[in-house]
């Protein structure tokens, strides 16, 4: 195979996507234990006392002792078995495949609309970093309109209750559209996504920074520098956002039992609930289990994208030189 042969773009859509569907159902389990950490709400009296057990009022049915990733996942186990650590996961990998198909239409749609506009203007397209994050950030917001409502769907059935095991999909869009705000209900949280789609952002920005300073100790940048740069920028972003990232995951949760059904309106009324109720700190609940997903994801990402790209044009190019065959033999 020709180093210089070019892949298809449907080679590295298909690639790219499946590599992130084997990707995180690779580390769902943890997906759903950083949702566990995230929902529950502690109260400050509550952990404060000596002696008692803390009470924690969790929209996933977690117990006093999922206060962290260890004690998150063997409560999951106990009540639920192994199962309970996949809960959710058709809807999750169905949100994310509608994500990525959404995001590279729009995208590309974008990219017409900012060519369109350049021809009218009859402007030369200069490129550039700030243009492709515009237009990436551009088909995110847009994908986020489309599957915000999946990802509502697949947080709901990751913290129901032992009870609510049996709940299928569309039962959870019924409980949400008749018992809430309607329809509107399976929008909750795109306000919080649509800042969110500055986290690429943030991570380029902190990518470029880190890979500045790496370069003045050592001239050449390799792949495994390049991995462990990108692995700490996306953190760095993760840190960044995180507070919104919980504020969000609580929006599209059913209400905490301390609030007696009463639905969060706003992402802003979260987080001021969290930081009166919990502390400042708990802004940060799920931290640990959602670095280590965004860095196993990330690695996990590169190496089968790139396997399944090399299969996927191999058997391309094998095909193409079977066709030529039959082709030459025909005549």
């Amino acid at each position: 195979m020709s180093g210089s042969h070019q892949s298809s773009p449907w080679v590295v859509f298909i690639s790219g996507t499946s590599a992130a569907i084997l990707a995180n159902v690779a580390v769902y389990p943890l997906d759903i234990v950083k949702t566990k950490l995230q929902v529950q709400i502690q109260h400050r009296q509550e952990r404060g006392r000596s002696g008692d057990e803390s009470q924690l009022s969790s929209m996933g049915g977690a117990a006093a002792d999922c206060d962290s990733l260890i004690g998150a996942i063997s409560h999951v186990v106990h009540e639920e078995g192994i199962s309970g650590l996949y809960r959710g996961l058709g809807s999750s990998i169905l949100g994310m495949t509608l994500m990525n198909s959404t995001y590279f239409y729009w995208s590309a749609k974008a990219r017409i609309l900012h060519q369109s506009v350049l021809r009218w203007y009859n402007m030369s397209d200069r490129g550039g970093i700030l243009k492709e994050l515009a237009l990436g950030a551009a088909g995110s917001a847009m994908a986020q309109l489309c599957t915000n409502p999946i990802a509502v769907i697949a947080m709901r059935q990751q913290t129901s209750t032992t009870a609510d095991q049996t709940k299928s999909a569309w039962n959870n869009v019924k409980e949400i559209v008749y018992n809430e705000d309607g329809w509107t209900g399976l929008w909750k949280g795109l306000k919080v996504n649509l800042i969110l789609v500055v986290n690429p952002t943030i991570t380029y920005g902190a990518y470029e920074w880190l890979r500045m300073i790496s370069v003045r100790f050592r001239k050449q940048i390799g792949p495994i520098d390049a991995f462990f740069l990108g692995a700490l920028s996306k953190a760095l972003a993760t840190i960044a956002t995180q507070p919104l990232i919980v504020s969000k995951t609580i929006l599209q949760s059913k209400p905490p039992e301390c609030r007696y059904g009463r639905p969060f309106r706003s992402s802003t009324e979260v987080v001021i609930y969290i930081v009166r109720h919990e502390g400042f700190r708990r802004l940060y609940k799920g931290l640990v289990p959602r670095l280590l997903k965004g860095f196993l994801v990330q690695g996990l990402m590169m190496m089968l994208k790139e396997r399944i790209q090399v299969l996927l044009t191999s058997v391309s190019l094998l095909n193409r030189l079977r066709v030529q065959r039959l082709t030459s033999a025909s005549y």
